[in-house]
């Protein structure tokens, strides 16, 4: 934990892409505005189908971005890791090639690699009975190919990996950088998280799960049915804040603590006490009391077992506390982009941190009894607040949660 204000780490810069549009301008939008990203869609392999409501991109033409000899190399979770990195990059008022490449890392979360990749190729195999030559299949469908082509895309020569924890991937990512920083590894990371793998069999793996809602999501209220899946890429600058200060850099907030925890119980069934014990390490690491945290972006998938789950653990861990703190599930607008999920919820809680406003929590209908925080219903909110909570859970109770703070020079 830092002891002083050089060794705090800050928040620099923020890039996203996702069904609003490329940009955290879009994104933040969009989110205020409780204007929902997920609408009906069809996927196919073969003749095969698949009918769900999901947040895609729309009007998204990747050679408006890359160039040939890239989209060659980079499946879609790849693109929109770049895509979003560019903007984070541009935003720290970082150059192009990074200044000091040795000391800035890349470690970004997802989820299942290039799966867009590989079903493209199983459809040509269903077509043509044979598979054509597709020598770079292999680098564009591992799920280190995004950090890799951000290094190469910037020149960061630190250390470049993935963490592929589902769907808190993108909040265990932003960990590991914020410890790779404390232990004086690096001076700067660039992390979060990126998905592009909403296809026809990701489509069919969650139906049979039982876990998709057939119209929309609908977080902690009575009549929810499940998530809605999405897409996309949320990235972060983070840094040391004296280095920070040394460029002159405009400051979101501050990484004040992560907190990890196992269920060590189910792969599909989530626990209370493990996400309450992700909650608890979070407030510890950043020396937070429960009463400082002012908003919770919660993990809300919309699914009967996980908000309920949620709601229990943020009381186990916040006590009393938990019933005046605001707390909003943006997958209910944005999706649910798994690996992606905790990059683009953290730029929107850092969004509600400089803005003193928190975004809602859409199509909610009626109140559940097991869920009774205030959660925001159906509109923004003006709020004042200095701290706040990101939580992701991830299928097999993996479990990653993130506190932010108002930094003095934000």
């Amino acid at each position: 934990m830092p002891v002083d204000d050089d060794a705090r780490i800050v928040v620099t810069g923020l890039g996203c892409v996702s069904a609003y549009g490329i940009g955290v301008a879009a994104l933040w939008s969009g989110l205020m505005a409780g204007r929902s990203a997920v609408r009906p869609e069809r996927f196919t392999l073969g003749d095969l189908v698949a009918e769900h409501p999901a947040a895609l991109l729309r009007d998204y033409d990747p050679a408006r971005h890359f160039a040939p000899a890239i989209l060659a190399a980079c499946d879609p979770f790849s693109q929109y890791a770049l895509i979003a990195a560019r903007e984070a990059f541009a935003d720290a008022g970082l150059p192009a090639t990074s200044e000091d490449p040795a000391r800035t890392g890349a470690v970004l979360g997802n989820a299942s690699g290039g799966e867009a990749s590989r079903e493209q190729s199983i459809e040509r195999i269903i077509r043509s009975g044979a598979m054509r030559r597709e020598p770079l299949l292999v680098p564009r469908i591992t799920n280190q190919a995004a950090p890799a082509m951000v290094s190469i895309e910037f020149g960061l020569t630190g250390p470049g990996m993935t963490v592929a924890n589902g769907c808190a991937a993108a909040n265990h990512a932003i960990a590991v950088a914020t410890m790779l920083i404390r232990q004086g590894v690096v001076d700067r990371v660039l992390t979060g998280g990126s998905e592009g793998n909403v296809r026809f069999l990701t489509v069919r793996a969650f139906g049979a799960l039982k876990v998709l809602a057939d119209d929309a999501c609908r977080p902690f209220s009575r009549d929810r049915r499940g998530m809605c899946l999405g897409e996309g890429a949320g990235i972060l600058v983070i840094e040391r804040a004296d280095v920070a200060r040394r460029r002159g850099a405009a400051i979101y907030g501050e990484i004040a603590g992560v907190g990890m925890s196992a269920d060590a119980r189910d792969l599909v069934h989530p626990s209370v006490d493990g996400a309450a014990r992700a909650i608890r390490a979070a407030l510890a690491d950043a020396r937070m009391a429960p009463d400082e945290i002012g908003y919770v972006n919660a993990h809300g998938t919309g699914t009967s077992l996980n908000d309920s789950t949620e709601c229990a653990a943020l009381k186990a861990a916040l006590g009393d506390h938990a019933f005046r703190v605001a707390v909003s599930s943006t997958k209910s607008l944005h999706g649910h982009p798994l690996g992606a999920a905790g990059g683009l919820e953290m730029v929107a809680t850092l969004m509600a941190l400089r803005h003193q406003a928190v975004p809602p929590t859409a199509n909610y209908r009626e109140p559940d009894p097991e869920c009774d925080l205030d959660v925001v219903p159906n509109e923004a909110r003006a709020l004042s607040f200095d701290a706040a909570l990101s939580n992701s859970f991830a299928f097999g109770g993996l479990n990653a949660v993130v506190a932010v703070r108002r930094h003095p020079a934000a």
